[in-house]
Parts: C-alpha cells; structure tokens; sequence
C-alpha cells in the first residue's frame, strides 16, 4: 500500500509497506494520529495514507516492526 509521510505537504514523500503492517499496534498509532489531523477526508483520499509525523519517526516504527 502507498504512503504518505511527512509533517506537511512540502516535505511528504511517498513509501510503499506491506498491507500487514496496518494490523501492527505501533503503524496503528501513527494512523490515529493522522486521523485526528484530518479525519477519513485528507488531500491525498484514493492515492494512498497519509501519515502526519517527521520521517525519522516513521523509519523508527517500521524499522520494529520489521
């Protein structure tokens, strides 16, 4: 599945994860986050997520993930 990553619209970059990694309790908290940000209708709606967080974060929990 694609994702968007990045703290604003400027500096979002686009990654593709596995569709398990959505049943992960740590990737589920970053979608929360997310979700209170823009709810289920965000700018990129049908492209892919949306994650709302700086990249480091984002490679730190895929990386435990993993």
């Amino acid at each position: 599945m694609a994702v968007y990553v990045g703290e604003n619209d400027d500096t979002k970059k686009r990654y593709v994860l596995p569709v398990s990694y959505l049943n992960q309790p740590l990737f589920q908290e970053l979608l929360s986050k997310s979700e209170e940000e823009f709810g289920y209708d965000h700018p990129m709606a049908g492209t892919g997520l949306t994650i709302l967080c700086h990249e480091s974060l984002f490679f730190t929990v895929t990386s435990q993930i993993r």
